[in-house]
């Protein structure tokens, strides 16, 4: 059955018996059940003790048993629910339908949605709603020059205040300029939220130290905006169902293992993993923003739109743009600086690197042109090897073959040399697409050319 409507009649069963609607816990309880999902993992997800699941689960199953007159369980809960929407459908043209102790009307008296809330005045309800704004950005960097990323930033703009996704991943190689836009989106939508904040990981990495430090912001900002004499401290869950906070997380591959596939956790790094799954899973108004050179293993390149979670793998700069950067390195005199930008690939951060190399050493740029001489700085090398040395040993092989193919090649031909099995081969691509570090097109793959003169360099 539907999930919302399983959840808005246990609601009301509930409402019923106790004059109370479901809080956030039994809300939690409930709708794990229905998915299957084990005592431990609704704990883990709700971030308590299973022993509190259990004891709230035990009196959510009296209440209803009682109130429906059959004995409900985490085990048949399922099905009971079902025999009673089939029971409602099916009463549907009468006014109202006993069932148990229960008494659905058929007028429209659903109790509010969950959580719990309070139904408005008329004149609260007419009320244009204020709230104060509480904001961290001494993290955010400053954005210095922003080269034109419009419709990346609609995108993010539609996804975080239309669409309300609760996780999002700004995933791309390094230097492609993904903290700029980021920087950029969030000076334009701060206001929207309640609490905007940016943490960059590397000062923050472990959860208990990134919790706190969100829990001690939410509970000193309540204290001054009501000044409670005695204000207790809640679960982070709490706060974020409380509240509307945009949250950003920057340079998020520091999670990440180095040597191992894409978005593969650190032993101490995994308490992320529950954290993020909270995040997608609940019902709350905030949005996380992760960004890094590889997203999380669980979150998928291509999402769909009835999901709260959304991924964009931010690609270069257009050439207009781009241009810009080169105009501004006082490379005005190139003919075609469209073949330099491709060769490139539009990253501001290459660019710059090269545009100064040629610059500083007068180098003529449009002989460079003529025998796709791909040039690389030492900054640019050390940026490259910082996420080649991410890579696991099957990645680095799968780059050294494709950098030795002159044309883009499918999986057969990969699969040719015998080196690698196809399971390795297609868990390796994926990963590597994961990290930004390979092109498809169609089912055809090829390196870039930064990255195919920087292997052979090796």
């Amino acid at each position: 059955m539907n999930l919302k409507e399983a959840l808005k009649l246990a609601d009301r069963i509930v409402f019923e018996k106790t004059g109370q609607h479901l809080d956030d816990l039994q809300a939690a309880i409930l709708r794990g059940t229905l998915q299957r999902e084990t005592y431990k993992h609704i704990a883990k997800d709700f971030d308590c003790s299973e022993s509190s699941v259990r004891k709230v689960g035990s009196e959510l199953w009296q209440i209803l048993s009682e109130e429906l007159g059959e004995d409900i369980s985490k085990s048949n809960l399922r099905s009971a629910m079902e025999r009673l929407q089939v029971s409602i459908v099916s009463h549907y043209a009468q006014d109202s339908v006993q069932i148990g102790f229960v008494n659905f009307c058929g007028e429209n008296r659903d109790p509010p949605d969950i959580p719990n809330s309070q139904p408005p005045n008329q004149e609260t309800a007419n009320a244009k709603p204020t709230k104060t704004l509480h904001q961290d950005l001494s993290e955010m960097p400053e954005l210095g020059n922003f080269f034109d990323r419009t419709l990346e930033l609609q995108t993010l703009t539609t996804w975080i205040l239309q669409q309300n996704c609760r996780l999002i991943t700004l995933t791309g190689i390094g230097g492609i300029g993904k903290t700029s836009l980021a920087v950029k989106l969030v000076q334009q939508i701060k206001d929207e939220f309640e609490y905007a904040v940016w943490y960059t990981l590397d000062e923050f990495p472990t959860i208990d130290k990134f919790k706190s430090n969100l829990i001690q912001l939410f509970s000193q900002s309540e204290k001054q905006d009501s000044s409670p004499t005695n204000q207790k401290r809640l679960p982070l869950i709490k706060y974020l169902q409380k509240h509307r906070c945009l949250i950003v997380l920057d340079d998020i591959h520091n999670l990440f293992c180095s040597g191992e596939l894409a978005g593969k956790y650190k032993p101490d790094y995994e308490e992320y993993r529950s954290l993020f799954k909270q995040i997608e899973k609940l019902s709350h108004p905030c949005c996380f923003l992760l960004i890094g050179w590889e997203p999380p293993k669980e979150v998928p390149q291509l999402t769909s739109e009835n999901t709260p979670i959304r991924t964009l793998q931010l690609t270069g700069l257009d050439t207009a743009a781009a241009g810009e950067i080169l105009r501004d390195k006082g490379l005005t005199e190139i003919d075609n600086c469209e073949a330099l930008i491709h060769r490139y690939q539009g990253n501001p951060l290459w660019l710059k690197s090269v545009a100064t190399l040629i610059q500083e050493l007068g180098i003529g740029a449009n002989d460079l042109l003529i025998d796709d001489t791909i040039l690389l700085p030492e900054d640019l090398k050390d940026v490259l090897q910082q996420q080649y040395d991410r890579t696991s040993e099957l990645e680095k092989q799968v780059m050294s073959l494709l950098a030795t193919e002159n044309q883009p090649v499918n999986v057969a031909n990969l699969l040719q040399n015998g080196q690698i099995s196809s399971s390795d081969l297609l868990n390796a691509l994926q990963s590597l697409s994961r990290r930004c570090s390979i092109e498809k097109q169609e089912s055809l793959y090829t390196l870039p050319p930064v990255l195919k003169q920087y292997i052979k360099g090796l």
